[in-house]
């Protein structure tokens, strides 16, 4: 009588067969073939069990069948270790050091050093490996990216990149976007480094007020502190914090000092400088150190623009305004249902931030057109002379805004408008596009071009209506004459 015996399958068969068949269903379901198959047969149906197999995957890593290496991963300068059972086959397929490692190795087993962090999470990231999904939360952003970077699994990397730019506004308990700028910088990765040294800048009065503001690096600072485009309260905001960063960090005097020059004292009003003088303990230790920035401040408020430009260089940053929130430099509008029709609204400003302007005002009319359309894309007069209806499908929003009267003092001030749109994210309501413009959007070209404000869940809206900033900023840089 013959005996049958069942032979145990090797790891490498039966790890293989589930990767040929989860590939050869991946293509055919997301590939070329499908569109061939569905060109012979239009009658034919895909069956979709890819989310089967995917499970299936996972329980093959979690029980650890048929593994054919162990994964030693050794915490560096302790000597806590993390096992994980693995399949080589899997690991080769998806990253080529983990080939190279396999094949240099010397038993079953392969021990990787890594940082406490990343072996914290490396178990997550060997899921990856085998699932293609993963579950991350902001602090283990980092952690994965440098895994992904070390062992070349260039899809997870660019996955965790776009993760990092688009959790930028997350609420974390002590602040997430200067460590990722940190990291983006050592790394060089330029497109994570400007994405949040932007949302830092267009959000920085709520910056200032967390617990990541102690944080930043001198670097950083200085490279904030020298920046027109920042989205703040007033200039004087921003000394107060910097005040703060440097009692708490105490960085080197030449460091306070540059930072301290970098203010733009023109923009804070005479009388809070006088308090400074008197009551700020930074100005009181460096006042030598910017006596001449306060000594031109103290004359561009005491004097017309006009006049202080027949003898200084008023084209300065100590001149240029940032973009203030505050009632004096412009008004935040709401848009409710702004694809319904034409908007307007009037609001006030200073005429300028010096002092010798302080008590004129400005009145501005601002007309938000949701569907506008430039003159080159408008029905025409027909030969016969009849005009054609204005079309106005296929428009795109703009905002003009202009003075509602003139006045002999505009002579010499040029003012740039700035509209800032708000959107939320994560719960939060952040800045999400600035524009800038002498009239009209229109000369900014990409004006809310990609804004779909028909559907009410847009990320550009907030509960349905359009949440903007309008800034002036008067400009001096056209009062340049030769000095006598």
């Amino acid at each position: 009588m013959e005996r049958s015996h069942e032979h145990k399958t090797p790891c490498w068969v039966y790890v293989g067969t589930l990767l040929f068949f989860f590939h050869f269903h991946s293509v055919t379901v997301s590939g070329a073939p499908l569109k061939q198959e569905a060109a012979l047969d239009n009658g034919a149906t895909v069956l979709n069990h890819s989310m089967h197999l995917v499970h299936r995957m996972e329980n093959l890593l979690t029980l650890g069948n048929s593994s054919d290496v162990s994964l030693r991963v050794q915490t560096m300068n302790t000597d806590e270790v993390k096992v994980i059972q693995a399949h080589s086959l899997v690991l080769t397929l998806q990253s080529d050091v983990f080939e190279e490692l396999l094949l240099s190795r010397n038993n079953s087993a392969l021990v990787l050093i890594e940082t406490p962090e990343c072996a914290a999470v490396f178990d997550k990231f060997v899921r990856y490996l085998y699932c293609g999904d993963i579950s991350l939360r902001l602090d283990q952003a980092i952690s994965l990216h440098k895994l992904a970077s070390k062992y070349r699994v260039w899809g997870l990397q660019q996955g965790l990149t776009q993760y990092m730019t688009q959790h930028l506004s997350s609420d974390s308990p002590t602040g997430h976007v200067v460590s990722w700028y940190n990291y983006a910088l050592q790394i060089g990765d330029a497109t994570l480094r400007d994405s949040c040294l932007q949302y830092l800048s267009w959000n920085l009065s709520s910056v200032l007020q967390s617990g990541e503001w102690g944080s930043i690096s001198e670097d950083l600072l200085l490279s904030l502190l020298q920046r027109s485009d920042l989205i703040l309260q007033s200039e004087l905001e921003l000394y107060e914090a910097l005040e703060s960063w440097i009692n708490q960090n105490q960085p080197v005097s030449s460091t306070i000092e540059t930072a301290l020059r970098a203010v733009r004292y023109g923009m804070i009003p005479p009388q809070h400088l006088f308090r400074l003088q008197r009551h700020s303990p930074l100005m009181v230790k460096y006042y030598e150190a910017i006596r001449d920035l306060l000594y031109l401040a103290f004359q561009f408020h005491s004097a017309s623009p006009i006049q202080l430009a027949k003898y200084f260089d008023v084209n300065c940053s100590i001149f240029t305004p940032r973009n203030y929130l505050s009632s004096s430099w412009g008004s935040p509008w709401i848009i409710n249902n702004p694809t319904r029709d034409d908007r307007s609204f009037s609001f006030q400003t200073q005429l300028g931030p010096s002092g010798h302007d302080s008590s004129k005002r400005v009145t501005w009319n601002a007309l938000f057109s949701p569907r506008w359309l430039p003159l080159s894309a408008r029905s025409t007069y027909t030969e016969l002379g009849a005009m054609q209806p204005t079309r106005t499908e296929g428009g795109r929003p703009r905002i003009i805004v202009t003075p509602a009267t003139s006045s002999p003092d505009f002579a010499g001030v040029s003012f740039q408008k700035t509209v800032i749109v708000m959107a939320k994210q994560q719960g939060k309501v952040i800045v999400r596009h600035v524009y800038n413009f002498h009239q009209s959007t229109e000369e900014a070209g990409d004006f809310l071009v990609d804004a779909d404000l028909q559907r009410r869940a847009s990320e550009y809206l907030i509960d349905s209506s359009l949440y903007l900033h309008v800034v002036i900023k008067p400009l001096y840089h056209s009062l340049l004459v030769a000095r006598k």
